[in-house]
């Protein structure tokens, strides 16, 4: 299943972990696996599979983008210097992070007004149920698919060839 929106993804420009702009456009053409993550949640070994599918589809034009957020009870509560040296130093992440988001209420970031939009959950929820809730998005822009925290990185592999 494809979803156009009206708006673009690629119009988003959002800070990275070292807090410097990182404007989407340069993304263009690649496929994407966008995920709100935490450094203390019982799915934070997911970042190992993350850093996984990042290692072995990077060349082949997949980018895994992580984005922190501490609106499930606390589970990151860290600043963007300790959750950069947290994944560098436990997870050995090279794939992109950014600064601390919020996915669900008044302050949450457009980029994830977007994808909730675009690819909302069960029974048509645009919340975030947890951590770690990922969004697969194809080359041309278009949110393909909404996983469930649950879902591992490894089982998205077939999703992410299917699309390279």
């Amino acid at each position: 299943m494809r979803i156009k929106m009206e708006a673009d993804i690629y119009n988003f420009t959002l800070s990275d972990i070292d807090n410097n702009d990182f404007p989407f456009e340069a993304l263009k053409g690649k496929a994407l696996l966008v995920v709100n993550t935490a450094s203390k949640c019982g799915f934070t070994p997911q970042y190992e599979g993350l850093e996984n599918l990042y290692k072995q589809y990077k060349s082949q034009g997949l980018e895994v983008l992580g984005f922190p957020c501490d609106q499930f009870l606390h589970q990151e509560p860290g600043n963007e210097a300790e959750i950069k040296s947290f994944c560098s130093t436990k997870y050995a992440v090279s794939f992109p992070l950014f600064s601390k988001v919020h996915v669900n209420g008044a302050d949450t970031t457009p980029l994830y007004r977007y994808l909730k939009k675009a690819a909302p959950g069960a029974l048509g929820s645009q919340s975030i149920k947890w951590n770690f809730t990922k969004f697969l998005i194809n080359q041309q822009g278009d949110v393909v698919k909404r996983y469930s925290p649950a879902s591992k990185p490894e089982s998205i592999a077939s999703d992410i060839e299917a699309l390279l």
